[in-house]
């Protein structure tokens, strides 16, 4: 599994010929999350001239829903819709509320408002590759733990779980693409590390880095 979406949500806003633009952006994983979202934000901003919306969700980008809320068709919704389809994302929801200012923008001037609206709230957060890892479990004798804790702070890695016994564990999550680091472990253990998979696990990256969510 791999996909483009947010880290968490994000905002952003700019005044376009009078009239307030407020732009939110939100990684979801089913369509009632988006709704949820889409619903609150209609709430919080009640007052609101408009409050449209759009939203990809599916791995393979099989839900698509927009909403021009009032605003003239195709001006508002689709141009929204289209900007998280150039960006390649999904599991994806975003609002863009306006408050109108007195100045009539025209079709034109209300796909570009919309666009932007949109685009400023992916630049005001993290967009993330989202890929699937693997959540593995490294055991080995106490004489390496001091090479492999150093080895996994230099290299990024973060322990999930740390066990001491008469052996010690960590339980890190490994990129599927990551060989590298089984060969190393081996070599830092003459080849006596025991290796477990405790299954997928599914987490934003950001150049190739995981970010954990707090």
């Amino acid at each position: 599994m791999m996909y483009y979406s947010m880290l968490g949500e994000s905002t952003g806003e700019f005044i376009e010929k009078k009239s307030r633009f407020i732009g939110f952006i939100k990684r979801v994983e089913t369509e009632e999350e988006a709704l949820e979202f889409i619903d609150e934000k209609k709430s919080k901003y009640y007052d609101a001239t408009h409050n449209t919306y759009a939203y990809i969700i599916g791995e393979k980008k099989n839900i698509q829903r927009y909403s021009d809320d009032g605003e003239p068709s195709g001006t508002a919704g689709v141009p929204m819709l289209e900007v998280l389809k150039k960006e390649d994302m999904t599991n994806v929801v975003t609002v863009v509320t306006r408050y109108f200012g007195g100045v009539l923008l025209g079709a034109g001037g209300l796909v570009r408002a919309y666009t932007k609206g949109v685009v400023e709230a992916i630049n005001g957060g993290t967009k993330v590759l989202i890929k699937s890892m693997n959540r593995t479990k490294f055991t080995y004798d106490y004489t390496a733990h001091g090479a492999i804790t150093n080895y996994l702070i230099t290299n990024g890695y973060k322990v999930i779980e740390e066990n001491y016994t008469d052996m010690v564990s960590v339980t890190i999550d490994v990129d599927p693409e990551d060989k590298k680091i089984f060969d190393d472990m081996n070599d830092m253990t003459s080849g006596s590390v025991e290796i477990k998979s405790l299954g997928e696990v599914i987490l934003p990256t950001v150049d190739g880095k995981i970010l954990y969510e707090v």
